[in-house]
């Protein structure tokens, strides 16, 4: 009787789902979702002289929707509510394109860039080169300078929340507190 009882532990273990690692990405992107229904103060933490009207702005991060697939960001500068992060799960990683509207509500020419993480990146770290449509984009609006940009998020749970654009000659980062939310989701 005691055999029968081990080989059915057994057998009933063999036929057990195997558990699967959670990946750098899907602990970014739930530390991410944590955020949700948030808004946050950010402050200039790089730049050179072309940020110069950041470093005095008042700069927030509202994160509006999120659901298991799409987190979307809004990202004011002083009264300028023209911007928007989308960051979408992809079935390699994550994806990130940056949403700008014009004041008459149209989409501006110059919008829907980004690109998609290459590498696993880190449960803090994600990094997204630029994409094929990105460089056509910039290309066509005379941006070409772009056409080497990898932006990044970096999280630090329950204290920052960090945007970052990268390429040569040019480092722009903006540190939101996270450890501090301030009242209300703005619309």
């Amino acid at each position: 009787m005691k055999k029968f009882g081990f080989f059915v532990a057994l057998s009933a273990s063999a036929f057990a789902a195997p558990q699967v690692a959670a990946q750098p990405v899907d602990q970014f992107f739930a530390e991410m979702s944590a955020l949700c229904g948030k808004s946050f103060n950010g402050k200039l933490a790089a730049g050179d002289d072309s940020d110069a009207s950041f470093a005095t702005a008042k700069m927030q991060a509202h994160v509006r929707t999120c659901t298991d697939r799409e987190i979307q960001i809004s990202f004011d500068v002083g009264e300028d509510r023209s911007r928007t992060w989308i960051i979408t799960r992809t079935d390699s990683g994550l994806r990130l394109k940056h949403r700008h509207m014009l004041k008459d509500g149209t989409e501006d020419p110059v919008s829907q860039y980004g690109g998609d993480t290459a590498q696993p990146g880190t449960t803090t770290r994600q990094e997204f080169p630029v994409d094929a449509y990105s460089k056509a984009m910039f290309t066509k609006e005379g941006r070409t300078v772009s056409n080497t940009n990898i932006w990044a998020f970096e999280i630090d749970p329950g204290q920052t929340l960090t945007y970052e654009l990268a390429r040569p000659n040019r480092l722009f980062r903006v540190a939101f507190d996270v450890a501090h939310p301030v009242a209300g989701v703005a619309e």
